[in-house]
C-alpha cells in the first residue's frame, strides 16, 4: 500500500477520513472535521500531490475484491455508467473542463460497481475521471475516424482491466452507450461475459438486420416487470412480452484504421428483447429493451435472468445519485482544484457504496442481526432513542428493523404503502444517528457497556 502514495501515513489518513465521513457524511470539510487540527490535516490530504484519485480507487478495488472473494456467489456483476459533475457555480476551480454542452464547467467520472447475484452492491472496482477541453468548433463526426483506444468510449473497455483478480465468473452490465463492438470483442477475448442494451440495429450474418430478425420471433411469454422510478415517472409494474434468440453479429465496416491494433471478428451472441404491452397513456417512455449477451439463453428462465441482471444496472445510477443529490452533495465542495476534487471523489466513493450496501442488504437479508452494519454503540443508542429509554434493547434488532428506524430519523414515515426506505432518507437518518451516538457515548462510554 505504501507504494500507492509513497507514505504509509497517507494510507492511514485516508482510512481515518473515510471513517469520519462515514460517521458524518458531509462533503464540506469544515462541517465534517470540526476540530481545527483535523480540518487542517484534511485539507493537506486533499491537496497533497502524493495522493492520487487512482491510488484511492486502487485501495478500494483491493477491499472490494476481498469482499467479493468472501461471498459464495459464482457470478459477480460489474455494472458500469458515466456521470458528470457540474461546477457552474464554482468558476474559480482550476483544471475543470466542459460538460456535454461544451460550455458548463465540470468533469466526468465513469464507475464500475461490483454487485452480487442478489443485487447487493459490494464496492467500487474501477473509476475513471477526466476533463473534456472546450472545443467551440467540435466536429461531432470526427470521432468516427479514430481507433477505439483514442475515443472517450474506451472507458468501457478500460473498466475491464481491474477484473483479472476475480476468481468468479464476471458479467459486465451496461446501458445503450456501451453498445460498442470492441467491448463485445474485448469481453470475449478476456473471458468476461456481458449484458449490454443495444441501441444500434446491427448487421447480422444470418439475417439483414437485428430488428428484422426480432420481428420474426413470437413472444415466449408475457409477464409483469417492476420498472424502477425514473425522473419523470414513478416506480410501476409493466406487462411485457419476452423474446429471445441467437444471432451472429457482423463487425462494423468503418474501422479500417484500427484493424491491426484492434481486429474485429464475427461474434455469436444471445438476444433478449423486452417490450411493454398496452402501456398506460401517462407512460411517456414504455419499456423496450434489446439486450445483447454472451451468457447462454436456452430457455425462458435464462432470459428472465438476463433481464434481472440488466435491472441491477440501476444500482450504479443510484451510486452516482448518492454522490450528488442523494447524500454526499459532492458538487457543493469548496475545494479549488480539479485534482483535489478528484481525491475527494475517491473518498466520497468509499463512503457512498457503504450506504448503498446498507440500503439493499437490508432488503436482501432483513432478518440478519444489525451488527453486520452497526457498531454496539450505534445500535444501543438507536434502540434507546427509539424506545425513549435510558437503556438499550437487551439484544441487537434485525437489520431491517434497524434500517427502518434509521430511515425514520431521516423522515421516512413507514406506512404499509411506502415500501422499503430509500437511500436519501437513510442518509439523513444516518447523520442524525451519529449525533445521537455522540450524545449517548458522553453518558455511556463504550468500555462500560460490556458489549464490545
Amino acid at each position: 500500500m505504501t507504494s500507492l502514495f509513497g507514505d504509509r501515513r497517507l494510507v492511514r489518513r485516508l482510512d481515518e477520513l473515510t471513517e469520519q465521513m462515514s460517521a458524518i457524511p458531509i462533503v464540506k470539510l469544515p462541517q465534517m472535521l470540526t476540530e481545527q487540527a483535523s480540518l487542517k490535516a484534511g485539507y493537506r490530504f486533499m491537496n497533497n500531490p502524493k495522493v492520487s484519485h487512482s491510488g484511492i480507487i486502487e485501495l478500494e478495488r483491493q477491499a472490494t475484491t476481498q469482499r467479493i472473494e468472501a461471498t459464495a456467489d459464482e457470478i459477480i456483476l460489474v455494472v458500469q455508467d458515466t456521470t458528470s459533475f457540474n461546477f457552474a457555480q464554482r468558476t474559480g476551480v482550476s483544471g475543470l473542463g466542459v460538460l456535454d454542452d461544451n460550455q458548463t464547467p465540470g468533469f466526468f467520472a465513469h464507475t464500475a460497481l461490483a454487485v452480487s447475484e442478489q443485487g447487493v452492491p459490494l464496492g467500487v472496482l474501477a473509476q475513471q475521471v477526466w476533463s473534456r477541453p472546450p472545443n467551440p468548433k467540435r466536429d461531432k463526426e470526427a470521432h468516427k475516424a479514430k481507433p477505439i483506444t483514442e475515443k472517450e468510449s474506451y472507458k468501457w473497455l478500460q473498466s475491464l482491466h481491474p477484473l483479472s483478480d476475480l476468481s468468479q465468473r464476471v458479467v459486465t452490465v451496461c446501458d445503450r452507450e456501451a453498445d460498442i463492438y470492441e467491448l463485445f470483442q474485448a469481453s470475449r477475448t478476456h473471458s468476461y461475459e456481458f449484458v449490454v442494451r443495444a441501441v444500434r440495429n446491427r448487421r447480422l450474418e444470418d439475417a439483414p438486420l437485428l430488428g428484422e430478425q426480432l420481428g420474426e420471433i413470437s413472444p415466449a411469454v408475457r409477464y409483469t416487470l417492476l420498472v424502477q422510478r425514473q425522473h419523470h415517472q414513478a416506480e410501476r409494474q409493466a406487462i411485457v412480452a419476452l423474446r429471445y434468440t441467437t444471432v451472429t453479429l457482423r463487425p462494423p465496416r468503418n474501422r479500417p484504421k484500427q484493424a491491426e491494433v484492434f481486429p474485429l471478428e464475427a461474434l455469436t451472441v444471445q438476444v433478449v428483447e423486452v417490450r411493454e404491452m398496452d402501456a398506460p397513456a401517462e407512460v411517456k417512455d414504455p419499456v423496450h429493451w434489446i439486450l445483447l449477451t454472451s451468457l447462454p439463453v436456452h430457455r425462458v428462465d435464462d432470459a428472465y435472468q438476463i433481464v434481472r441482471f440488466y435491472t441491477y444496472r440501476w444500482l450504479v445510477e443510484r451510486f452516482h445519485y448518492v454522490l450528488k443529490s442523494g447524500g454526499c452533495h459532492f458538487e457543493d465542495s469548496q475545494l479549488r482544484t480539479v485534482e483535489a476534487l478528484h481525491r475527494l471523489l475517491g473518498l466520497c466513493s468509499r463512503v457512498a457504496w457503504r450506504l448503498l450496501w446498507l440500503t439493499y442488504q437490508a432488503r436482501q437479508t432483513p432478518h440478519a442481526p444489525c451488527t453486520v452494519a452497526l457498531s454496539a454503540p450505534e445500535w444501543q443508542a438507536l434502540t434507546a432513542f427509539v424506545n425513549r429509554s435510558q437503556t438499550p434493547a437487551p439484544a441487537p434488532p434485525s437489520l431491517q428493523e434497524a434500517v427502518r428506524a434509521i430511515a425514520r430519523l431521516g423522515g421516512f414515515i413507514g406506512r404499509q404503502s411506502d415500501g422499503a426506505p430509500g437511500v436519501k432518507t437513510l442518509w439523513r437518518g444516518w447523520q442524525r444517528l451519529q449525533d445521537i451516538v455522540a450524545t449517548w457515548l458522553l453518558f455511556h462510554p463504550s468500555q462500560d457497556m460490556g458489549n464490545e
